[in-house]
C-alpha cells in the first residue's frame, strides 16, 4: 500500500549550479550531505546502471499543506556515462515534463531577484509575470531550471474576509505545493497512479479548457488542456494531502522521446509504501516495468523500488523503512 508522497528528485547537468537555483526558490540545503563523486553499487542496482560515478544534494522547503511539515527535493548528477539532455529546449508540454509547483510570498521580488543573479528563464509570453483573470498584477508564471525542467511559481492569495455567507480564509502560506506530469493516455495514467497506487482524483474527468491566461502562463499559443488535480497522502503529515496534476493536452505531441534516469532534465517521484514485495509483485502483473535490480535493500534496512508508469514512462520511486 503507497503511504504517502514523500519527495521529489531531478536529474542535473551541473549540481552546484542546480543547488544555487533551487536555493533562490526557498529551498534549503540539509547539511552533513556527502556531495562528492562516489561510485555506489546500491545505487547502481536503484537506477539499473553499472559502475556509475554520480553526486547528490538534498534540499528542503516546507509544503503549505496540513502542518506544513518539509518536503525534500533531491538533485543527482551522473558522469561516466552518455547522457542526453531531455528538456532542454523543449516546451512544457512534451509528454512526460514534469513541474513543481511553488507558493512564494512575492512572485516580483523573486523575478527580479533570479533575474539579476542571471537564474530566470521564464516560459511566459514576453517573459514576465501573468496576471490571474481580471487582475492587473502579474502573480504566475512558468520558469525552468538550468536543465530546462519546469518550476510553477504562484504569489500566495491574501486572507479571504466573509462575504456572503461564506467564511474568512486566510492567507495561502508559502510553500511547496504540487507535482505536476504531462500525460498522453488519461485511461493508462488513471490506471497506474489511481488504480494502482491509489491516488484520489476526481469522479469525472474534467472539461478541456483554453485561452490566453493558460497559454501565456506556459509560453503556447492555442493549447487545449485540462487538469487532474488528484491528491496522495503527505508521507511526513499522513492527515494532510498534497497534489499530484495530471496534465493531458488534447493538441501536442503523443509520443515519448527515449530517456533513462540518468539523462538530464529527468524527474522521478518518491512514495513510502508498506510490503513493498507485495506492491511490486502487483505492479509487474499490472504491466509496470521495474527499472531497479529488484527490491533494493540500502544501508539502515530501507528497501527500494524504481518502477516507470505505462504510459510516459515517469519515473516512481517506492521504499519501505526498516521495521522498528
Amino acid at each position: 500500500m503507497v503511504v504517502g508522497m514523500a519527495f521529489d528528485g531531478r536529474i542535473v547537468s551541473d549540481l552546484d549550479k542546480s543547488v544555487a537555483f533551487y536555493k533562490m526558490l526557498g529551498f534549503t540545503e540539509v547539511p552533513g550531505v556527502d556531495k562528492s563523486w562516489r561510485k555506489d553499487e546500491v545505487m547502481d542496482r536503484i537506477h539499473g546502471t553499472k559502475g556509475v560515478e554520480s553526486r547528490m544534494a538534498k534540499l528542503q522547503i516546507n509544503t503549505n499543506v496540513g502542518e506544513h511539515t518539509p518536503f525534500t527535493l533531491y538533485l543527482r548528477e551522473f558522469r561516466g556515462i552518455r547522457r542526453r539532455n531531455v528538456m532542454g529546449g523543449k516546451p512544457p508540454w512534451e509528454p512526460g515534463a514534469t513541474h513543481v509547483d511553488l507558493t512564494v510570498p512575492d512572485a516580483a521580488k523573486l523575478w527580479s531577484d533570479l533575474r539579476t543573479a542571471s537564474m530566470l528563464w521564464p516560459r511566459t509570453w514576453d517573459g514576465k509575470l501573468i496576471p490571474l483573470p481580471g487582475q492587473t498584477k502579474g502573480t504566475i508564471a512558468y520558469i525552468t531550471d538550468p536543465d530546462g525542467m519546469d518550476v510553477e511559481i504562484v504569489e500566495q492569495s491574501g486572507p479571504t474576509p466573509t462575504m456572503n455567507g461564506r467564511p474568512a480564509r486566510p492567507a495561502d502560506p508559502p510553500g511547496f505545493n504540487h507535482v505536476g506530469l504531462v500525460i498522453i493516455d488519461l485511461d493508462k495514467a488513471e490506471g497506474f497512479y489511481s488504480a494502482l497506487m491509489g491516488e484520489q482524483l476526481p469522479a469525472t474527468a474534467p472539461p478541456w479548457i483554453s485561452g490566453d491566461f493558460l497559454d501565456s502562463a506556459v509560453g503556447g499559443h492555442g493549447n487545449i488542456i485540462r487538469l487532474l488535480n488528484g491528491t496522495f497522502p503527505l508521507a511526513a503529515d499522513r492527515d494532510a494531502r498534497i497534489r499530484f496534476e495530471i496534465v493531458q493536452y488534447d493538441n501536442r505531441g503523443k509520443t515519448v522521446a527515449p530517456y533513462d534516469i540518468t539523462d538530464i532534465g529527468v524527474n522521478y517521484v518518491g512514495f513510502e509504501v508498506t510490503d513493498i514485495d507485495a506492491l511490486v509483485y502487483r505492479f509487474l502483473g499490472g504491466g509496470v516495468k521495474l527499472v531497479s535490480d529488484g527490491i533494493v535493500e540500502m544501508k539502515g534496512g530501507f528497501r527500494v523500488a524504481l518502477m516507470r508508469d505505462p504510459d510516459v514512462g515517469g519515473f516512481v520511486e517506492f521504499y519501505q523503512p526498516p521495521k522498528k
